[in-house]
């Protein structure tokens, strides 16, 4: 798999570019997960990362449910879920609805009628196992699904009025307006306003992530390796890659923050 032309790899810029880092806003599944799994060097990364007192925020697509309980057990200084809808602050808080929802009840219902319109044009989709550990956004499972099929489900979304990305793992139906890049914003704004963006580099792998690779807001990103799957149906390009792919990729991205680090101190 050859590096997509345009974006530069990490390995090709300067050992002292990210010695201003501070705060690494980052995806889960396939950022930071190798095959669907956390590694022993991934964990070591982040303890890493932590001694050295770099935050790591988690920013993901999986549920509320889900990353409640994830992220008062890793060394991370918060995580937000639902691409940008929670926010779960560092120390067992409660989490931060960022998509104001007057009515739940209403709101659940309405996403359970869109995605069965859906299933009337693409039977073959199934709502993800953790949907129902969900509060802002529906998911059904994004495996068999080709380019053009996803368009079409983004598009009906949108006629119904709702709002329409995928991951390496799953689909969302969500509020017209909510991602990651939006959450994360408001998150730094009202939780972390110590951090300038040029303190922030943002990391993802997925077009859920692409928010993140808009550099308007989040002038330093990056894609592990495997974003170069998705490149092409990309707005917005990382702006540098790693060598490595998924988890593999975070480490290489982390060894060379902290030697930036190192460097310049």
């Amino acid at each position: 798999m050859s590096r997509h032309q345009s974006v530069p790899a990490l390995s090709e810029i300067s050992s002292t570019s990210f010695s201003n880092i501070r705060l690494i806003a980052t995806d889960m599944d396939g950022t930071l997960t190798r095959r669907g799994k956390f590694t022993p060097a991934l964990l070591q990364a982040l303890e890493d990362l932590a001694a050295d007192d770099i935050k790591v925020l988690i920013v993901t697509g999986r549920s509320a449910g889900w990353v409640s309980g994830l992220s008062s057990l890793m060394p991370v200084a918060g995580a937000m879920a639902e691409n940008g809808g929670l926010y779960f602050p560092p120390g067992n808080h409660k989490p931060v609805v960022l998509t104001p929802i007057p009515d739940l009840v209403k709101h659940r219902q309405q996403l359970a009628t869109t995605f069965e319109n859906l299933q009337t044009k693409f039977p073959q989709i199934q709502e993800s196992a953790d949907n129902r550990f969900r509060i802002t956004d529906w998911t059904f499972d994004v495996a068999g699904l080709l380019q053009d099929e996803l368009q079409t489900l983004d598009n009906l979304c949108q006629q119904m009025g709702w709002g329409f990305t995928y991951s390496n793992v799953q689909c969302h139906i969500k509020p017209q307006g909510q991602d990651k890049a939006v959450g994360l914003l408001q998150v730094l704004r009202e939780y972390l306003p110590q951090y300038s963006s040029e303190e922030i580099v943002t990391v993802g792998d997925s077009p859920n992530d692409e928010s993140l690779f808009d550099r308007r807001y989040f002038p330093v990103s990056v894609g592990v390796a495997n974003v170069l799957e998705y490149v092409n149906q990309l707005k917005y390009q990382p702006a540098y890659i790693t060598n490595a792919a998924e988890g593999e990729g975070f480490c290489e991205l982390s060894s060379y923050i902290l030697k930036s680090l190192h460097i310049s101190s």
